[in-house]
């Protein structure tokens, strides 16, 4: 049976340099894996775009996968950072902005990076990151229910679960394929008029 890759780092940077050593260490990681792949990244790869020592990096990352944990694990913080702040300012909206407001994130979200986006969602399973993808995901169902509850009075007779469940997942789906897969295409005319259909679509479900 194969031994299953360590994902943890071997200790956390506390001291400014040894963060920017880490630091480094991940966004070369991210750098590498956009350009040549993760079967093609090695740790002496890593350590040399960082610019330090393979024993330096062994003093934190146990190997490739624990990096690219962290490289998921930075983005999708970056991610959670903008979401997490567009739906504290669209609990008090109106339905129709609040839902326009959700897409226009959704979409600004996958366009931070969309080469290395892709790369990572390969990635996720390999590294075990799917539990902390789905702590977001409930993260944000949770949100876009409790916003749902409290416009019961504006909606159609719905389960705010079901709901919620059924707007993220559109609004996730339309931002995914349009970022990643039509990003060659995707002019900001694109962009608005995406908005604005996806914006007519749910709330056109919700009411």
């Amino acid at each position: 049976m194969a031994r299953k890759p360590l994902t943890k780092p071997r200790k956390n940077a506390s001291q400014s340099r040894s963060r920017a050593t880490v630091d480094a260490l991940v966004e070369a990681t991210a750098r590498i894996l956009v350009r040549e792949g993760f079967e093609k990244a090695s740790t002496n790869r890593i350590a040399e775009l960082a610019g330090v020592s393979v024993g330096s990096l062994y003093q934190y990352f146990p190997g490739k996968e624990a990096l690219v944990a962290a490289v998921i694990d930075r983005h999708n913080q970056e991610i959670m950072q903008i979401v997490r702040a567009v739906l504290a300012e669209a609990a008090v909206l109106p339905i129709e902005k609040a839902v326009r407001k959700l897409v226009a994130v959704a979409i600004e979200a996958h366009q931070i990076d969309p080469k290395l986006h892709r790369v990572l969602a390969e990635q996720i399973p390999r590294t075990g990151q799917l539990k902390d993808v789905e702590a977001f995901n409930r993260e944000i169902l949770s949100l876009v229910r409790a916003y749902l509850e409290s416009r019961r009075s504006e909606l159609r007779k719905l389960d705010p679960g079901l709901a919620a469940f059924v707007c993220v997942s559109a609004i996730e789906a339309v931002a995914h394929n349009a970022v990643l897969n039509q990003a060659d295409t995707l002019s900001d005319k694109m962009v608005r008029t995406l908005i604005d259909e996806t914006t007519r679509l749910v709330v056109g479900y919700l009411q």
